[in-house]
């Protein structure tokens, strides 16, 4: 059953045993329609025979299984020299061959039957042996139609024999021919063709082989190459999944080309998969490391503060100053936590709010805040002139989109910027004429921690920024509203626009 287990050892099975079958079927059909056609000739020669007996049983003289004389007349002329009966002349085997079998029963039933099988003689001529009493009662039982019917004989075998009454003389004429020759050729044909049936199971089972091991060549190449695959360290650490199945083996007209080609589609997506694994734990180690360098930051400076206010405990000024530091600093902690939290919670799907909001009104607030924590900006803010500009979401959460991206504007802009808000039918655009994102920020500027040089640090180098989580928040809380944030930068025209599904009319 383990060598079975193999699609080669499975496929010539079957074939071998297609072969065989298809063989046998053939070997008996051609066996039977043999058998049928020289059972024809044996009936044909059996009802000559018993034509034959029925001339020597109306001959004149009549002496059963002996030599009898001519007929009054002469032989009739419808009789060939085959069909001439043992009264031709004084020899009793005249026109029937050795073997033949004769009975004779007369009609009186005070007359025994009598019957002989010819055999030949030791000089030539053919001779006569006596069938026995129990033959010649199966005989005796047999219809008397003239068809010829198998009948196993005691003492003298198997024949064909047909039984006939004469239409004169008074006698019922039995006679016959042996079935060994053709259970002979039957017997023959069959060794030979059980013997043919054999090689050629055996050159199928061969040629077989090698023709589905050839055929299944290129099913062991895609095979190698899953095992290739199989044997690379993909558990951690950047992976360079190369290996593909060959150009030639993923013909999609094929089946082993349709396996090839969609393990290739299998490793393309594995590849890519791992790819994407391999940037999210990178992200992740920068994300832990970027939150610790912010953390630690502060806590450094509040343990500084603390520890000079323990050391100065009578300089009202000095302690006054470490509680206003420790006390700046917490909020800054908390402001950073808050900020983690919200994006782990909105990272684990945690559903939002949903009710209309007035995007008008959220702007207009937003914008005035913006007015009064930074006058040296130009503010505008461009509104729709007919109904207020509305949509489904979590005011709050949207009110810190706005908030983050007019505070990024503020920070990293220098005074005298002009900032436009435009409300639009399906969310907003914040447009500045500041510096711009710089190229090599440009493709993650929405990721946790990305920063900008000093070159969008308003003030300078001396004006600290942010700790790179807004526009990271502002991405994050539009995609859990099935929104979604495009950026376009460069120097004087920077612009973020956003778009939030379920405007309402």
């Amino acid at each position: 059953m383990g060598r079975l287990a193999s699609l080669t050892s499975r496929l010539v099975v079957t074939a071998v045993a297609l072969v065989l079958l298809v063989s046998l079927l053939i070997g008996t059909v051609a066996t039977l329609a043999v058998r049928s056609y020289l059972l024809g000739q044996v009936d044909d020669d059996v009802r000559a025979a018993l034509q034959r007996a029925e001339y020597v049983a109306a001959s004149q003289f009549f002496v059963p299984c002996s030599t009898p004389a001519p007929p009054a007349g002469g032989v009739p002329d419808d009789l060939d020299d085959r069909d001439r009966g043992p009264g031709d002349g004084d020899d009793p085997g005249r026109g029937q061959s050795v073997g033949t079998l004769t009975a004779f029963f007369e009609q009186d039933a005070g007359t025994d039957p009598a019957g002989c099988v010819l055999t030949p003689g030791e000089d030539g001529r053919p001779g006569t042996r006596a069938l026995s009493t129990a033959a010649l009662d199966l005989l005796a039982d047999l219809p008397a139609d003239g068809r010829p019917r198998e009948v196993d004989l005691p003492g003298v075998g198997s024949y064909r024999v047909a039984v006939r009454e004469t239409a004169t003389g008074g006698y019922t004429v039995a006679a016959g021919l042996p079935t060994d020759d053709l259970d002979g050729v039957v017997s023959t044909l069959v060794t030979t063709e059980v013997v043919l049936i054999l090689l050629g199971g055996a050159v199928a089972g061969l040629a077989g082989l090698l023709v589905v091991r050839r055929q299944l060549r290129p099913l062991r190449e895609v095979a190698d190459t899953a095992h290739t695959v199989a044997e690379l360290p993909l558990a951690q650490g950047e992976i360079d999944l190369t290996e593909r199945v060959p150009a030639h083996l993923t013909d999609e007209r094929t089946e082993v080309g349709r396996v090839g080609s969609a393990l290739n589609t299998l490793l393309a997506h594995v590849g890519s998969s791992l790819e994407a694994r391999h940037r999210s734990e990178l992200q992740v180690r920068q994300f832990v490391a970027d939150a610790s360098h912010e953390l630690r930051t502060p806590l450094a400076t509040i343990a500084g503060y603390t520890e000079l206010a323990r050391r100065r405990p009578d300089d009202a000024t000095a302690v006054t100053t470490a509680l206003a530091k420790v006390e700046e600093e917490s909020g800054r902690m908390t402001s950073l936590v808050e900020d983690l939290l919200l994006l782990a919670r909105l990272d684990a799907g945690r559903p939002l709010e949903s009710a209309p909001v007035d995007l008008t009104r959220l702007l207009l607030e937003a914008v005035s805040d913006a007015r009064v924590l930074s006058p040296d900006h130009h503010w505008r803010l461009e509104l729709p002139e007919e109904a207020p500009a509305e949509v489904d979401g979590d005011e709050q959460r949207l009110h810190q989109v706005v908030t983050n991206l007019l505070t990024n504007a503020r920070k990293y802009t220098p005074a005298g910027s002009t900032v436009t808000v435009t409300a639009l039918p399906d969310g907003f655009r914040v447009h500045d004429d500041g510096p711009g994102f710089p190229p090599e920020l440009l493709d993650h500027a929405f990721e946790r921690f990305a920063r900008g040089d000093t070159a969008r640090t308003r003030g300078g180098a001396a004006a600290p920024g942010g700790a790179g989580l807004g526009l990271a928040l502002v991405e994050a809380i539009v995609t859990a509203h099935g929104g979604r944030v495009t950026l376009v930068s460069r120097p004087g025209d920077t612009a973020v626009e956003v778009t939030l599904p379920g405007a309402v009319d």
